[in-house]
Formats: C-alpha cells, sequence, structure tokens
C-alpha cells in the first residue's frame, strides 16, 4: 500500500499507542518506544489501514509478504512477534486478536492523528522499500569466536532522495528481509535496474552491499567481498561526498576480517553523515575488537536514534557481557533471541553467551532451536563443535565440524576445527606453522585479532606450544578480550595447562578493569547495568 501523495505522513493512535509512519516508530502515552521494525511494523501499518475489519490469511500475505511465497505459518509467527513487540498477550488482546478460521482484527479503531508533521530526514516507511535505510546483520570475521565478541548489525544506507524505480524498490525490500534467498532476488534486482541505468548508484551500492552480505551472512566466498569493494570504490571515484558508498566499502572490509580499513570507512561515513547511526554502531563493534570497550560502548551509546537500529541493543550486550556485566548482557541476548527468530546473528549470540558462561545445557537446547529455525551459518555448526566436545561425543564432533566447513570451505577456522577433531586429515606440522605464522602476521596490519586465536590452535595443532602461546599473546595485544571464550572452549583445553595461558588471561582481566573504569568514569553505564555486580 503506498503513502499518499502528501506532505505529511500519516501518525496513527490505537489505544495508547502512537504511530508514527514516517519514522517507523511505535510510542506509548508515557514515551516508552517499543520495538517494532521491519516486517512487524509492515503488519502493523497495513492493519491500521484496515482499521476494524477482519483481515484474512491470503490479504495478509499479498500485502506485507508478497511476491515472496509464505504460508500462514509465517504470518502467525509474525504476529506472535509483533504482539511481543507491543507487550500484548493474544489470551487477552488488547490491540490485535486473532479471529478463529479467519484471519486477525485490531482490537479498537485507529485514529489518525492530523497536524503532525513528518520529518523527512532520514525516515524510513513501511510499505516502500525506498526507505532511506534497511538493516542487515554482519560479521567481522566467520568464526565461533565472534559470538561474545561481539556482533555488528548493518542499516543499509541509501540516498535520502525517493526513489522511482520500482525495480530499486523491491530489490530494497528484499534486501531489508535479512535471509539468503532474498538477498540474492535484490542483487538479481539491483542488476535488472543497471540494465536500464548503468550509472545507478542506488543500483551499484545496492549490489555491493548485497555481495558483501553473501559472505559475511550466507557463507558465500571472499571474491564477493572483493567485487563489493571495487563496485564501492568506484562510486566513490564519482560521488567522494557519499557516506553511504562509504559505508558499502567500509562493509566490504569488514567482511574480510579488514578491521582498520573497514573502521577507516565507517567513521569517514559518520564524518560526511552525521546521521549514519549504522555507520557509527559498525565503527562501535570495530572498537570492541580492538580491545577499545569503551569507545565501543561510548560510540553505541552515541547513536542518534537507537529505535531505528533493530539490532542496536544486541551489540550493546556485547558490551556489557566482555566488560563483565554478564547480567545486563543476558537480558538483552535473551531478548533478542525471543524477537527476532528469524535473524542469524541473534541465534548465534544466544547459545554462543550460554556456552560462554559454562551452561551448556541452555546452549544446546538454544542451539538445537537456532536451527530448528532454519538458521545455516558456520558459527552455528562451529559451536556445535565445542558442544559436542564437553559431553564427550566425538562423532557428533566431527559430523559438525564437517558441516561448518562445507558451508565455509575457504574459512581458515571451519578447516582448523575440522582437523583438530580429526574430521578431516590434518596436513603436515610445517604446512599447520606456516599457515599460523601468515595469521599472526596479518595482526600487524589491522586484522581481526580472533585470527591469532586461530593461529595459536594451528601452531598448537602442529605440536608446538611455544609457538602457540606466542600466537596467543598477540591476539591479546591486538585487542582480544574475550577471556570467556579462552577459558571454556574445549579445543584450547590442552594450551591452557601452559603456564603462559594464565598470563594472557591475566593480561586480558587486567585491561577490561581498565575499560570499566573508564567506563564508569565516564558516567555512560546504562541503567540496567548500573545496579549489577561485575563477575569479572
Amino acid at each position: 500500500m503506498p503513502e499518499p501523495a502528501a506532505r505529511t505522513s500519516p501518525h496513527y493512535r490505537l489505544d495508547d499507542l502512537h504511530i508514527d509512519v514516517a519514522r517507523q516508530r511505535v510510542m506509548r502515552d508515557d514515551g516508552q518506544v517499543l520495538d517494532v521494525a521491519g516486517l512487524s511494523f509492515r503488519l502493523l501499518h497495513y492493519l491500521l489501514t484496515q482499521g476494524t475489519r477482519v483481515v484474512g490469511f491470503d490479504d495478509l500475505i499479498a500485502n506485507i509478504w508478497a511476491p515472496a511465497v509464505v504460508n500462514e505459518e509465517t504470518v502467525t509467527q509474525r504476529v506472535r512477534l509483533l504482539r511481543q513487540a507491543l507487550g500484548d498477550d493474544g489470551r487477552q488482546a488488547r490491540y490485535l486478536r486473532s479471529v478463529r478460521g479467519q484471519g486477525y482484527q485490531l482490537c479498537s479503531e485507529p485514529v489518525i492523528e492530523d497536524g503532525v508533521e513528518a520529518s523527512t530526514a532520514g525516515t524510513t516507511s513501511p510499505t516502500s522499500a525506498a526507505s532511506p535505510s534497511r538493516r542487515i546483520a554482519i560479521a567481522v570475521s566467520a568464526t565461533a569466536l565472534a559470538l561474545a565478541a561481539g556482533l555488528v548489525w548493518w542499516k543499509w544506507q541509501t540516498p535520502a532522495a525517493a526513489v522511482a524505480s520500482p525495480l530499486l524498490q523491491r530489490a530494497d525490500y528484499y534486501a531489508g528481509i535479512g535471509q539468503r534467498e532474498n538477498n540474492e532476488r535484490a542483487i538479481a534486482l539491483y542488476h535488472q535496474r543497471l540494465q536500464e541505468a548503468p550509472d545507478d548508484v542506488q543500483a551499484q551500492l545496492g549490489v555491493a552491499r548485497g555481495l558483501a552480505a553473501r559472505t559475511c551472512l550466507y557463507n558465500g566466498r571472499s571474491e564477493d567481498a572483493e567485487q563489493a569493494q571495487a563496485l564501492a570504490e568506484a562510486v566513490i571515484a564519482r560521488q567522494p561526498g557519499s557516506a553511504a558508498a562509504y559505508s558499502a566499502l567500509a562493509y566490504s572490509h569488514d567482511c574480510r576480517g579488514q578491521i582498520q580499513a573497514a573502521l577507516a570507512g565507517y567513521e569517514r561515513a559518520v564524518q560526511l553523515d552525521p546521521d549514519a547511526d549504522a555507520s557509527r554502531a559498525s565503527a562501535a563493534y570495530l572498537y570492541a575488537r580492538q580491545g577499545r570497550l569503551s569507545d565501543a560502548l561510548a560510540a553505541n551509546l552515541a547513536v542518534r536514534h537507537p529505535e531505528r537500529v533493530r539490532f542496536w541493543e544486541l551489540q550493546v550486550a556485547s558490551n556489557l557481557d566482555l566488560l563483565g556485566y554478564t547480567a545486563a548482557a543476558e537480558a538483552r541476548y535473551r531478548r533478542s533471541f525471543q524477537l527476532y527468530p528469524d535473524n542469524v546473528f541473534s541465534n548465534i549470540a544466544w547459545p554462543g553467551f550460554l556456552h560462554e558462561h559454562g551452561r551448556s545445557g541452555e546452549a544446546q537446547a538454544a542451539l538445537d532451536e537456532a536451527i530448528a529455525r532454519g538458521t545455516e551459518h558456520a558459527q552455528l555448526y562451529l559451536l556445535a563443535v565445542e558442544l559436542a566436545l564437553q559431553r564427550g561425543d566425538i562423532d557428533a564432533a566431527r559430523s559438525a565440524a564437517r558441516k561448518a566447513h562445507a558451508l565455509k570451505p575457504k574459512a581458515s577456522l571451519p578447516m582448523t576445527t575440522a582437523w583438530i577433531v580429526a574430521a578431516e586429515a590434518k596436513p603436515a606440522a610445517p604446512v599447520l606453522l606456516a599457515r599460523s605464522l601468515e595469521l599472526r602476521a596479518g595482526l600487524g596490519t589491522g586484522n581481526d585479532p580472533q585470527d591469532g586465536i586461530d593461529a595459536a590452535l594451528l601452531a598448537n595443532l602442529a605440536g608446538d606450544r611455544d609457538a602457540a602461546l606466542t600466537a596467543l599473546q598477540a591476539a591479546v595485544a591486538a585487542g582480544y578480550r574475550n577471556a570467556a571464550y579462552l577459558r571454556m572452549s574445549p579445543l584450547l583445553a590442552e594450551l591452557r595447562k601452559a603456564p603462559g595461558y594464565a598470563q594472557a588471561l591475566q593480561a586480558i582481566d587486567s585491561a577490561l578493569a581498565a575499560e570499566r573504569a573508564r567506563v564508569v568514569a565516564s558516567g555512560q553505564l546504562p541503567a540496567d547495568a548500573q545496579a549489577v555486580t561485575v563477575t569479572r
């Protein structure tokens, strides 16, 4: 349903809710902003346009999901997520009721609130894929170690001007869903647009983001991210003031673990556009990867519109977790896992958090649920390896390692893990050590500190404990701060016996204490963390 051609976008009132369509914001009378975004907001908006009539499944599918093919179960699940976000109870509905055998109906007549001018800067519309920003999740590397070190969440950044092309509208719509098949549909549509208009910058950046997302999210090749980099650089050559182009460039580096280059791009995007919350949040994630947790938390809290950044609290959770505010982090991780069952990294973060805090049974149950939701990602199966090793099930560990390697055949850690559990025949020690040295050398050029953990695993597998400890120390020096993983992982069980291992953990603990002191001194600690005890 397209928006009316008017200067003001509709503002609805439903019971005690105020719904700003242009800003995609839902707020209660008391000022509380509710986390309603993406498909949930599209569903709510469409229901608002229908008043109190009963809206059937076919109607909802045609107006919310089409041309994607979904079933009634998909609609039911999305309604459940919308109710959770609104704080509604299906048994005693206040906003949205089920009508058995027919569909859904608003509990009261929505009212259009007149006279409220919608801002035209940085707004989004739930029914138009021409929105200036769309959410997509990214990870800096394809390693299981990313689970508690922080999760990057990407907001699609497109030029603020309205988009007329229907192809771009549909491409942006599919790109914003955040699933492998829809990402491929988006790339195809952007390419179609480029056949019509080869110089369309939005389509070029759309292809770049889609290719990088293929690498980051959907087990694609590093060559896809390299192509994304070339596309973004071509746009920057033509439009050096484009924040969106720098964001896309940073994303392409991000997906290959090139932290320094990615961070430079994100920071440049924020300089060019102070409202570029997605780039600010992505920079915050990379600060955390470098061990700069106080800077990371400060950047996350500086996000101007966190209600528009759907997974903002998940990033904050990762900062709080590393800083030792475990209870506050747990509440945020759990909430994200409940509210966003179709998101890859919500499904990775929660079981990973549980594993690293020694709650193996709960971690396995959460992992099983994540996989049952249809999430296919190497990190999930790398976590499955760890949990299987903890319970002594080597056959299950090998099976999971093979799946992780099959999903990311060119990634280092899945291969390393497969060698460790003998799911694949390992090469000779000199080959393992050469690969370890290569990863360790990359730390000096700004690559992901987690590469140092992989380097330690490879050296240890080669039988060179001293080289393994040197790699571990290099990872810590480069900013690796996930001590919980180092204390828990069965992959590192043998190396933990070495005296130098305890020294590396002590170095992390000292660095984290200094970061906590900086956070407390800044007075920026979130309220939910102020009342809890630090656990590290």
